[in-house]
């Protein structure tokens, strides 16, 4: 920052008001969220998805230029406010009443593959005596549902932005490779439709990869993808406030006075998947094209926060600290689907 205020002093200049921070910071995020959209048109890239594309533009601007300092506040706020807002009105993807009708039995196997994926990933990493922290934040990701999930976490764990941005990352790239994968092997496999879609729907990353690999399947296969996808998203709630109860019980163990705070924007989440499932369109009209744009708004919001989260990853560290999480979460990834394909 000293040496920002060096050379605006050298031309005379001053430095922003903290409103004029406020906005720059937060256009920037959503600049560099736009210039990710327009490098995932690009073929080849469009396999990774803006929000990958935007974090690599982010990474790669804070190794370049450094980290913009002058509107430090504007990105903090995209970061960390934005980051919630995402997350109460990602609440709207979640049909409750679809997974408790038609969805129990999947939802019995998510909670095996969510508890599988987070455990074999930490124990690999104590193995391989890689980074905890980074590797919980991709066994949740693996487990539940990609950058959402680990967005929801990182801030009862305490995982610093870095972590974050470094695990959603991660997630987004692999999922894309096993998305893709599992596109490719799908007409070699001796499953019908219905069983592609429950494997894909229950061992795949991102809502977004369980639909780029379950379309080969047709309607019905994507509907039930999406259904065992659904149902891990359920149980992001449940889990959060897991990681509450023992983070709390290891700070009373360790005798320290860190406040663990509850992540109040978790009831939005619930309250948006409770009034999307039972009051917008059955009470109250709620037409597909305005449930799409309130899907579009919150990609445009989760991308600016991953923006800001990304301007905060230092390569240097990337490559000391994620090589060997990345490789705990592959081999959890590959074990996941051999476990799944035979399970289903």
């Amino acid at each position: 920052m000293s040496t920002y205020l060096t050379k605006l002093n050298r031309f005379n200049l001053q430095p922003p008001s903290p409103k004029a921070a406020w906005l720059g910071g937060v256009a920037f995020t959503f600049l560099i969220a736009f210039l990710g959209y327009l490098l995932a048109q690009v073929p080849g890239f469009n396999q990774i998805g803006q929000l990958a594309c935007a974090i690599i533009i982010a990474v790669f601007y804070r190794q370049i230029f450094g980290y913009p300092n002058a509107i430090r506040s504007g990105i903090t706020f995209s970061s960390k406010r934005l980051l919630r807002v995402a997350i109460i009105l990602y609440g709207l993807k979640l049909n409750i009443d679809t997974v408790l009708s038609d969805g129990l039995g999947l939802l019995v196997r998510d909670m095996a593959v969510i508890a599988f994926a987070i455990l074999l990933t930490v124990w690999l990493a104590k193995r391989f005596k890689a980074d905890k922290t980074i590797s919980l934040l991709l066994g949740v990701g693996t487990g539940v549902c990609g950058a959402a999930a680990i967005a929801a976490i990182a801030p009862i764990i305490k995982a610093k932005d870095e972590d974050t941005a470094i695990g959603v990352g991660i997630i987004a790239l692999m999922g894309t490779v096993f998305a893709i994968t599992y596109t490719i092997i799908r007409p070699f496999l001796p499953l019908d439709d219905i069983e592609y879609g429950m494997w894909v729907g229950i061992s795949l990353h991102e809502i977004a990869h369980v639909a780029l690999a379950g379309a080969p399947a047709g309607e019905d296969g994507l509907a039930i993808a999406l259904l065992g996808k659904l149902g891990r998203v359920f149980l992001l709630v449940p889990l959060c406030f897991i990681f509450i109860f023992m983070m709390k019980r290891k700070n009373k163990d360790e005798e320290t006075t860190t406040k663990i705070e509850f992540p109040w924007f978790l009831l939005g989440f619930i309250l948006l998947s409770v009034l999307g499932s039972y009051v917008l369109g059955p009470i109250i009209p709620f037409p597909e094209a305005m449930r799409d744009f309130v899907s579009t708004a919150t990609t445009w919001l989760l991308t600016a926060a991953m923006v800001g989260l990304g301007l905060n990853v230092s390569l240097r560290d990337l490559r000391e600290r994620a090589l060997l999480p990345l490789v705990a979460m592959t081999i959890t990834s590959i074990i996941l689907s051999i476990l799944t394909y035979f399970i289903i």
